[in-house]
């Protein structure tokens, strides 16, 4: 069975404003920041809706993207946008190399023993330093905690929701 995957990913979050030319603070939420150079748009999604806006500007300040989008160059244009997230299309999100994923398409996704024994649910994708964790769901029992490593990761197809997993000896009693 086909699923439906994810057609658009939150890049930002706008935090405030920035200097009185339009300029936005945004956390960035994207694996790499710098791909705000690439963009063109970005959708931005206000709580009364979502609109499309172009980028005119892209610097970066301290762990923050600082962004100007066309047609707002004064600080009375951007004052509202505080909380506003900033959404591509899936068309143009960063491309992904062999063996990786877009964590908004792994999210609830089924996943299984070898023996195709379902564990639970993937609930959340938690990045650490080293390499991600996967957080699955499983009824009646705590969460269960799995390195994102090819030991662990046998086996991920996105379009039929489905992740096959070796859980090593310990993982199971945390």
């Amino acid at each position: 069975m086909a699923r439906q995957l994810t057609e658009r990913f939150q890049v930002g979050v706008i935090t405030g404003t920035h200097g009185l030319r339009g300029e936005v603070k945004v956390f960035p939420t994207t694996d790499d920041p710098a791909r705000f150079l690439d963009l063109k748009e970005v959708i931005l999604q206000t709580g009364r809706g979502e609109r499309r806006v172009g980028i005119r500007s892209v610097k970066f300040f301290k762990k923050f993207v600082i962004l100007g989008f066309s047609g707002m160059d004064r600080i009375e244009d951007v004052e509202k946008l505080r909380g506003s997230e900033l959404l591509v299309e899936r068309a143009d999100a960063a491309p992904l190399e062999e063996g990786e994923y877009y964590i908004a398409d792994l999210i609830g996704i089924s996943v299984r023993a070898q023996d195709g024994t379902v564990i639970g649910t993937l609930r959340e994708v938690i990045e650490t330093g080293a390499n991600d964790v996967y957080a699955v769901a499983r009824e009646g029992k705590k969460d269960l905690l799995l390195p994102a490593i090819p030991e662990c990761i046998l086996d991920v197809r996105v379009e039929e929701g489905v992740m096959t997993v070796y859980v090593m000896p310990g993982l199971e009693e945390l």
